[in-house]
């Protein structure tokens, strides 16, 4: 498979909604192959195919300890509980790390690859993972979940210094 380049911050690619996979086939597929070989190159547990610039919604992701990757192809948040803040990262912005404050727990529906039906109950971190990327798949990123002073002051640092070339820490 390929480790693709990961769209960055700035890129409209990642402030779009993106569109269903109609089908899943051979360049699907691939695409999902090709997206762990990039997350992991990346030293990520999750990875929405917006951030390698292809709008449809694929996601793939580690389990708790970001371990056996599977491809999600049209995942819905069916359900959601709590609250818990952490501290998230990510690919597309790397360098940048914030407290975000998500759902403790959620019910996610998807199909796999064979385009058999997927049901997710996760809880924490795995659960954290499962909506960050979803929000990739909404056009959403994760700065945008913060409080505006937090947000700006983000915006404002990566205006005058850029983004990090790499982030080797664990970036969703």
């Amino acid at each position: 498979m390929a480790v693709l380049s990961v769209r960055k911050y700035g890129d409209a690619v990642l402030r779009r909604r993106a569109e269903p996979v109609r089908e899943v086939t051979a360049e699907i597929r691939r695409l999902a192959a090709d997206m762990v070989d990039t997350m992991y190159d990346e030293a990520g547990i999750g990875f929405a195919a917006p951030q390698i610039g292809v709008s449809v919604r694929l996601m793939v992701v580690g389990d708790e300890r970001g371990r056996n990757p599977r491809a999600l192809v049209n995942p819905v948040i069916t359900e959601q509980g709590g609250a818990i803040t952490a501290e998230e990262g990510c690919l597309s912005i790397p360098g940048i790390f914030a407290d975000v404050t998500r759902a403790e727990w959620v019910q996610l529906e998807a199909h796999d690859l064979e385009g058999q039906p997927v049901s997710i109950r996760a809880r924490g971190f795995h659960a954290r993972v499962l909506q960050h990327e979803m929000d990739h798949l909404d056009g959403v990123l994760f700065i945008d979940r913060l409080d505006a002073v937090t947000r700006d002051r983000i915006k404002r640092k990566i205006k005058k210094e850029g983004l990090a070339e790499s982030s080797r820490a664990v970036a969703l």
